[in-house]
């Protein structure tokens, strides 16, 4: 009898269950009546007439996929389009869209880097950054969470070798920003790349949401590389780089997530060029995104919570246990409220939080719901 390849499977699903780390899909329907303080919509755009009409148009007028990868016949003058004006305003040079955020950072680490050179990396970055940089033949040295100072050391203990420096703009952990300018100086004192994923910070941060690196004064830098996705803040899918034109230029012909995988839906492109645009025309949901953050955060720890003050759009609250988080979680989704719930070993600190989504397009009632929901469903009262 033939033994069975999968049967370490059964023991794994085991040990997961016993430490109550299972995971599980929830499909929800297209009328959930949930209140969504869990997902990314920062701004409120993915059910926004405009975008879902331009998502419509899209696919009507280029066809439900886009054929084939960019290289052959999956780049539009729809994606060149997108490229053009995600560009223009965040203040780069050059963009090139991809498939997904996870795409853009496993593209931007491995095209950009050789064997033998440097990735320093944030202890905090998000687990595409963390694959990024195994997938890439460079040495990766991880320093600890927003310290420049380990940065520079690093650095400097590898005087001449070719490096870049690596952060998340906005972890979505805490919702605390990396000190970019203090980054930047570190790497031009070595001469090394930064490369920045700003999933968190576009649309959020910087003037009417142009991004955490045109707020620090870095867009358009010789020596700056932006990552982000278009399924946060633009309400689409799919992700892009941005930077000068020789580094797109070369992840055209030498990034392989872009190379061998198939291009962005034109649905997709179509919806995130709709929101980025409409982005464009009122810059003001940017900072009603940052109000929302900055309410829930100060309400909360005024009712006695603790809460990672926001640097952006997410607010982490702080739980007792991990059973406690995941409790408090489903208490909320009983009410009507969808948070999000971090544990470990999702985290690495070890501490468990709820995640709270500051959307744009929250009413001041819609908020006032909320935080009642929280406190009265908060561990221990």
């Amino acid at each position: 009898m033939l033994k069975d390849p999968f049967e370490w499977i059964d023991e794994a699903a085991r040990l997961r269950a016993d430490a109550g780390l299972v995971r599980a899909l929830r499909p929800r329907a297209a009328d959930d009546v949930l209140l969504d303080l869990a997902s990314n919509d920062y701004l409120g755009l993915t059910r926004r007439p405009e975008v879902t009409a331009a998502a419509g148009e899209a696919a009507h007028r280029w066809g439900a996929g886009a054929t084939g990868s960019r290289l052959v016949t999956g780049s539009t003058a729809l994606h060149a389009e997108l490229e053009a004006e995600l560009a223009r305003f965040c203040g780069f040079e050059a963009a090139l869209v991809f498939s997904s955020g996870y795409a853009a950072n496993l593209a931007a680490l491995t095209a950009l880097s050789a064997h033998g050179s440097l990735i320093v990396s944030d202890a905090g970055n998000h687990a595409s950054i963390v694959d990024g940089c195994r997938l890439a033949r460079a040495e990766t040295a991880v320093v600890p969470h927003a310290d420049p100072e380990s940065v520079r050391k690093t650095l400097d203990a590898h005087p001449g070798r070719r490096a870049l420096v690596v952060t998340d703009s906005v972890f979505s952990v805490d919702g605390d920003a990396a000190p970019l300018a203090a980054l930047a100086a570190a790497c031009r004192a070595h001469g090394a790349a930064l490369v920045v994923d700003d999933a968190h910070g576009l649309g959020v941060l910087g003037d009417g949401g142009r991004g955490a690196l045109h707020a620090a004064g870095l867009a358009g830098a010789a020596d700056a590389v932006a990552t982000m996705t278009l399924s946060k803040s633009l309400g689409s899918q799919g992700g892009a780089v941005l930077g000068p034109a020789r580094v797109i230029a070369h992840l055209v012909n030498a990034a392989r997530t872009f190379i061998f995988d198939t291009g962005l839906a034109p649905a997709a492109v179509g919806a995130a060029l709709a929101s980025l645009r409409l982005i464009g025309r009122e810059p003001e949901l940017a900072d009603r995104a940052r109000a929302v953050a900055a309410t829930l955060h100060e309400r909360l720890t005024d009712a006695g919570l603790t809460a990672a003050r926001p640097d952006a759009a997410v607010v982490s609250v702080r739980a007792p246990s991990p059973e406690s988080a995941v409790r408090w979680a489903a208490d909320c989704r009983a009410a009507g409220l969808a948070v999000g719930c971090f544990r470990p070993p999702s985290v690495p600190d070890g501490i468990s939080r709820i995640r709270l989504t500051a959307r744009a397009d929250l009413t001041d009632r819609q908020l006032d719901e909320a935080i009642t929901t929280i406190l009265r469903t908060a561990p221990g009262r």
